[in-house]
């Protein structure tokens, strides 16, 4: 049986479940970080490339300028981190290379990486807020109903919705009473309205999107 000290990075545990995200970072301080979703795991060739193209296994689902990605690190690190010791599994670090994360916080990050790619900068601080206000089960929600739609990293770029979490988690103010009330208003919005705000007619479903 697989024991929580034999989780990878974040929280991955190859014996209980191949499916998991994986962040690359690459040396020195300018190159992008690829963030993706991988349903397999090779232990003789663990750190295989992720690419752009591949629609089954190892596509990047978002793509983050360096930049962007130094502003929301530490927060993120520490969010994982708090979630994996409330299960007993071991903490992680960001490392340069390969960076392993368990899927369902793989989902929720991705989800604040697809909020900030295209905003501006100033509003990180923001999304962020927003990002940890919500609860896990919301975060898997809506990276479920935005990878359906628009989960590739560069044809949902800034379409459908996609662009509708990037408004939601950074140009909604939050408060420290109730920081995510702004965000979930405007989903309930959006369902009430059948999605249509959040979508193209040309969106289709991922063929490897689960729960």
């Amino acid at each position: 049986m697989a024991q929580a000290s034999d989780a990878l990075g974040f929280g991955f545990i190859p014996q209980e479940s191949a499916h998991h995200f994986r962040v690359y970072i690459p040396p020195g301080n300018a190159r992008d970080i690829h963030i993706s979703e991988h349903f397999t795991y090779d232990p003789v060739n663990p750190d295989k490339a992720a690419s752009l193209s591949d629609a089954h296994d190892g596509q990047i689902k978002v793509v983050l300028p360096r930049a962007k990605w130094n502003a929301i690190a530490d927060e993120v690190r520490a969010e994982l981190n708090r979630r994996l010791k409330a299960t007993g599994v071991k903490t992680g670090k960001w490392k340069v290379g390969t960076n392993y994360v368990a899927r369902l916080l793989g989902k929720e990050l991705v989800l604040l990486a697809w909020a900030i790619e295209d905003a501006d900068p100033a509003t990180i601080p923001t999304a962020l807020r927003n990002w940890l206000g919500l609860q896990q089960e919301e975060r898997w929600w809506l990276y479920s109903m935005t990878n359906a739609a628009t989960g590739h990293a560069a044809s949902g770029r800034n379409r459908g919705w996609r662009k509708a979490v990037r408004f939601a988690l950074t140009e909604n103010p939050v408060s420290d009473d109730n920081p995510r009330r702004a965000y979930i208003e405007d989903m309930d919005n959006a369902q009430a309205l059948n999605l249509s705000l959040f979508r193209t007619d040309d969106e289709t479903p991922s063929s490897h999107e689960d729960a």
